[in-house]
This record gives structure tokens, C-alpha cells and sequence, in this order.
């Protein structure tokens, strides 16, 4: 397709886009511009504009564009009411790690809900291997299959992928998709983040699972050992949003529903700047670093048995008050 043809076809998408970076952050004028239902669709799709726009090697001016409007709005989805930048070095060192502790029952939640699932449908895999076709499709199953063969130069990556950067949209469109939904479905009551953690874990486990089976081990497990630890507990940390959410409709307390779903937004939208610190440094890491043939597999294993602890301690040790003697 030509440059011009396919700015043509684009460009209302694009405008869109334009006039709802440009409205009043959170404001009505935003939500007729681009209502947040629509967001994970519509943010995969502009990634996918600057992927084929590289692909094609269309032109700077076009491509920068295109980049800009990406960055925009990936800033924009995380960063309504974002705390200041000279209190950033606070929140990440204190704030965050001592809500997560002060919300442990709903991490722990949040954790079964995604976890299990996930366990469950990798060791099922084991001893039935053909249960993996009631989750994912068989074009699914051979396009996983293929990413992950012992014989692929890149793992991780469709044949058609040209660069780091593609694939760099293409992650962060998958996974702040992920993240959306497990936090955005909280406001039914909580069932809809139940209902996502539920069903992303069993797709993972049933991937994982698949190719455990297959004996693609080394491909698999060394591509996702790195980025595991930011992707899958940003998948936590928004499930626990979510579920802050429900917990304030179904049991308000003293208050009416729509000030104790105003009491828990704060803490919710915290946590999901969380999971987007951590969506976002999943998503370097698996472009940049994850699909590296040249590093040994057992490198990738410490990487990532590294990143798992990093996280345990910030989350478990960060934010004490220190006492005096």
C-alpha cells in the first residue's frame, strides 16, 4: 500500500486520537472523543499503524508522528492524576510498596485469582495435552508453536517481526490491554477482574504449558524468564485495582457507593501506576533483552530468578518507618 493510501484510510483514527490527548483529562470532552471502553482496541491499533509504517519504511516525517502519538497516549492511559514529578521518587520508594502491604488481603486474592489458574492449566497440559484446544485456537497453537520451534532464529518473535521497536508496540499494546481490563472491570462489582485474572492465567498456563509439553524449553522458558517477574505482578498489581473497586460497591460501609467508590479511586489508580511502571519495563525488557540468542539460557534464568527477588524485597522490605534506639 502506498504512503498516501494509507494515511487516507488512518487519518480519522489518527484525529481521533489527536482530539482526545487534546481534551481535558478525564473530562467529558475525552470520553466523547474516545470512550475508555474502546481504548485497548483502538491503542493496538495505532501500535500496529507505526509497526506497518516501519515495515514499510514509509517516510520520517510520518513515522515520528506516528511515534509521538503512540508515546502520547500510553502516557496518557497511566498517567491521569499522576503524582508530581518531585514527589515520583517517594511514590515508587514508599507509597507503593506500603500500600500493597496495607492491601495484602486483596494482593493475595488478586495473586490466587491469577496464579492458580495459571499452574493449574500449565500442569493439566502435562497429562493432556490436547486440553489446550478448548482455550486457545489451533491457528493460535501453531503461531505459538512457531515463535518458540528450536529451529526459530529469534524466539519469542513471528517470522514477519523486522525490529525491536515493532515488537516493543506490540508488547506494550498486548499488555497494557491486559492491565485495562483487569482494572476497568472492577467497576462491575468486582466480577470483571475476577473474570480477567481468571481467564489471562489460564491462556498463559495454557501456553506455557503447551510448549513445556512440546519440549520447547529452552526457547519458551529463556525468552519469558527475564520479563516474568514486571509482566506477571503488573497483572497483580492492576487485578488488585479492580478488585478495590468492587470491594468498595459490595461492601461500602458507612458510606453511600459512590463516596466509598470515590474513597478507594485513590488507592486503586495508585496501584495501577504501579502495574504501569512495571508493564512498561516488561515490555523493554522482552523486546530488548528476552529474544537475545547470543546469551546462554542460563543467563536468562538468573536474570529473571534475579528480577523475581528484586521484587519480592521492594515490595516486602521498602517503605518501613525506621524507629530509634
Amino acid at each position: 500500500m502506498k504512503e498516501c493510501q494509507f494515511i487516507a484510510d488512518r487519518r480519522a483514527d489518527w484525529e481521533t486520537w489527536d482530539r482526545w490527548l487534546e481534551a481535558r483529562r478525564g473530562g467529558v470532552q475525552a470520553q466523547a472523543a474516545l470512550p475508555v471502553a474502546a481504548l485497548p482496541r483502538k491503542f493496538r491499533a495505532l501500535c500496529q499503524d507505526l509497526s506497518l509504517a516501519r515495515d514499510r519504511r514509509y517516510s520520517e516525517p510520518l513515522l515520528d508522528e506516528l511515534q509521538s502519538r503512540v508515546l502520547a497516549a500510553h502516557q496518557r492511559i497511566y498517567g491521569a492524576h499522576r503524582p508530581q514529578e518531585r514527589h515520583a521518587t517517594r511514590f515508587v520508594l514508599r507509597e507503593l510498596p506500603r500500600l500493597v502491604r496495607r492491601e495484602a488481603r486483596l494482593a493475595a486474592l488478586s495473586a490466587l485469582l491469577f496464579f492458580l489458574p495459571l499452574f493449574a492449566a500449565l500442569i493439566a497440559l502435562q497429562t493432556y495435552p490436547d486440553g489446550v484446544y478448548f482455550l486457545l485456537s489451533p491457528e493460535t497453537v501453531g503461531r505459538i508453536e512457531e515463535m518458540y520451534s528450536p529451529t526459530t532464529l529469534v524466539p519469542g518473535r513471528p517470522r514477519d517481526a523486522t525490529d525491536d521497536v515493532m515488537m516493543l508496540g506490540h508488547y506494550l499494546a498486548n499488555n497494557v490491554q491486559i492491565d485495562i481490563q483487569c482494572f476497568a472491570a472492577g467497576i462491575v462489582f468486582g466480577l470483571g477482574s475476577v473474570f480477567f485474572l481468571v481467564y489471562n492465567g489460564l491462556v498463559i498456563g495454557a501456553v506455557a504449558g503447551h510448549l513445556t509439553q512440546l519440549g520447547f524449553i529452552p526457547t519458551f522458558w529463556g525468552f519469558v524468564a527475564g520479563h516474568s517477574a514486571p509482566e506477571l505482578t503488573g497483572v497483580v498489581l492492576s487485578g488488585m485495582a479492580g478488585l478495590k473497586l468492587g470491594a468498595a460497591l459490595i461492601a461500602p460501609g458507612r458510606w453511600s457507593r459512590t463516596e466509598a467508590l470515590k474513597q478507594a479511586a485513590r488507592p486503586a489508580v495508585h496501584l495501577l501506576y504501579g502495574a504501569a511502571g512495571l508493564t512498561f519495563g516488561a515490555a523493554f525488557i522482552e523486546a530488548f533483552w528476552s529474544p537475545l540468542p547470543t546469551v546462554p539460557v542460563v543467563v536468562k534464568y538468573g536474570v529473571g530468578v534475579g528480577f523475581w527477588l528484586v521484587l519480592l524485597a521492594y515490595f516486602v522490605l521498602l517503605g518501613r518507618e525506621r524507629h530509634g534506639a
